[in-house]
């Protein structure tokens, strides 16, 4: 493979791949240093910790009464009671779900997107409560009504101790003079072995190793706070978030919009090239063949020369009209698959190209098309962005996925320029309606590698 950078200023249009600039920024030591002592002190980490402090009375509340409504309703089974006594419940604990997300939203500033609401199938009490008993989504609310409990004790405990035990310990300091104050101990007693031997916090030693102590434990809080929200966060986004099917349709129904989209901008761009090309070229074909013959009886001569500039116009066209047939589907492509396709828009290429195809069969054809314009496009790209030498086609099979990488010598320096919209951005959403996945690498001076992901199909 050709190793080299690759997004927008090496291939001119791209879509800005997410580098997370912020750690590169970061730098050394010295900022990841900043980061651990200011930790402590950041709105973040409070509001952290004010979320796992506030989350145990909510989840007392919420097992209680989920786990005592599921119960009263279980047992009603046996009348018909149990049924309404189990849809409140579930309607009860899809209130708590819309109470811990705009708890997760506000405090953690993680956005959770709402399940789909529950329709009945027809209007009436008896119908809402039948979808109410039928919803995955209300079970699982109830589901982490009930699992939550536990947890919210476990990250309480251990959020305030470490929270408390660490800046006691790191202000010990300030206060031990409390103990000979108003006590008869010289410190705080760490240790007592009967009446034989005690150990107190009031030599200098002593208390600068509880304070030590006391900085390790309140610059690690925050971070043994952040991991436990981390389990919050995945709770609140399994259980009472929309479920995978709903994201999957919702995904479905974004792509075919894109798809859609897609379609009808190729049947414009094919009218406007039908109309502003080889159709306005006929046109003033026919209105010269028509001159022409009515110049025939008078000057043959004359006549003869505008059947000829005529003929011209004639190949012109034809050209016009094979460029636009190739752009919809080349007829190499159908005829010997993606080598000789690829090998074809690489000889078309402003630099020389190297195609490595290693392909053990020929993928369906929808796929086959897909990978021929994404290289088409990228090596457009190449030939007028890139500024390179020379440039490289690699397409292989990994597992149950299509590969193509297009890789130049060029500039690099991609993403500072990438836009949304731009060329591939557009080519990115076109991969992605297929569940395909675009690549982009570009560091500056570096060149520019774009490697593109599709599902296998195999050919029927």
């Amino acid at each position: 493979m050709v190793a080299g950078g690759g997004s927008a200023g090496g291939l001119g249009d791209t879509v800005e791949e997410g580098r997370v600039g912020d750690m590169g920024s970061s730098g050394a030591g010295g900022s990841s240093v900043g980061r651990v002592v200011r930790a402590p002190f950041e709105g973040r980490t409070w509001r952290e910790f004010g979320y796992l402090m506030l989350g145990l009375p909510l989840s007392t509340l919420y097992f209680s009464l989920a786990i005592t409504g599921v119960s009263l309703g279980a047992g009603l089974l046996v009348t018909f009671l149990g049924v309404p006594v189990l849809a409140g419940v579930l309607a009860m604990c899809r209130g708590f779900g819309r109470v811990e997300r705009a708890r997760v939203r506000g405090m953690l500033g993680h956005d959770i997107a709402e399940p789909a609401p529950i329709r009945a199938a027809k209007d009436g009490a008896i119908a809402r409560m039948a979808a109410l008993l039928k919803s995955g989504s209300a079970w699982r609310h109830a589901l982490y009504s009930v699992i939550h409990f536990p947890w919210a004790v476990f990250a309480f405990c251990v959020a305030l101790t470490f929270w408390a035990y660490g800046w006691a310990m790191l202000l010990y300091p300030l206060w031990f003079w409390v103990f000979p104050a108003f006590t008869d101990q010289p410190g705080l007693q760490l240790f007592q072995n009967g009446d034989s031997y005690t150990f107190y916090l009031d030599s200098p030693l002593a208390i600068v190793a509880t304070c030590a102590t006391g900085l390790a434990l309140t610059l690690a809080t925050p971070w043994v706070v952040r991991a436990l929200t981390t389990v919050d966060r995945v709770l609140v986004s399994g259980l009472l978030g929309p479920s995978r099917l709903a994201n999957r349709v919702s995904e479905l129904e974004s792509d075919r919009g894109v798809m859609v989209d897609t379609a009808a901008a190729d049947l414009r761009r094919i009218e406007r090239d039908l109309h502003d090309g080889a159709q306005a070229r006929l046109v003033a074909l026919a209105m010269d063949l028509g001159l022409a013959k009515e110049k025939l009886a008078q000057d043959p001569r004359a006549a003869a020369r505008m059947v000829d500039e005529a003929h011209g116009e004639v190949k012109i066209a034809l050209q016009e009209l094979r460029d636009l047939a190739r752009g919809i589907h080349p007829a190499v492509l159908t005829d010997r698959g993606l080598d000789a396709a690829l090998s074809s828009v690489a000889s078309r290429c402003a630099v020389p190209v190297r195609v490595a195809v290693d392909l053990p069969s020929r993928p369906a054809a929808a796929i086959e098309g897909i990978a021929y314009f994404t290289v088409s496009e990228l090596l457009q790209n190449v030939s007028k962005h890139a500024g390179a030498r020379t440039a490289g086609v690699d397409v292989w099979k990994s597992g149950e996925r299509l590969l193509i990488q297009v890789a130049d010598d060029g500039v690099g320096g991609a993403g500072a320029g990438a836009v949304a919209g731009s060329g591939l951005a557009g080519l990115a959403e076109r991969l992605d309606a297929v569940d395909g996945v675009l690549v982009v690498d570009s560091p500056v001076g570096g060149g520019t590698t774009v490697t593109a992901e599709l599902p296998w199909r195999t050919a029927a």
